[in-house]
């Protein structure tokens, strides 16, 4: 059973397809991770270190940049992303 899913190839995150405690062993295609902490169900999970200011990649594409360095096998969320949408200005 599948337990992440990396949308493409380029992709430096995964996504959870299930619940993860911390220590939990995501085995990929390129190797194994050591989970830095528990991941819920649909988030990402960086399967590379990250450095600050770096894109983070999900369907190929940038989603956002990295606020802080991320390891790989740690939580992609809020707290380390900042994301590259930018909204309109409303008139």
């Amino acid at each position: 059973m599948k337990t992440s899913i990396r949308l493409h190839n380029d992709d430096n995150i995964v996504i959870a397809l299930k619940d993860f405690e911390k220590g939990s062993c995501l085995e990929l295609n390129t190797g194994k991770i050591i989970l830095q902490e528990s991941i819920k169900f649909g988030h990402k999970i960086a399967i590379v270190p990250i450095s600050r200011h770096s894109k983070i990649l999900k369907y190929g594409l940038s989603i956002g940049s990295a606020t802080k360095d991320i390891c790989a096998g740690a939580h992609v969320h809020s707290h380390n992303l900042k994301t590259d949408y930018v909204a309109s200005q409303q008139k």
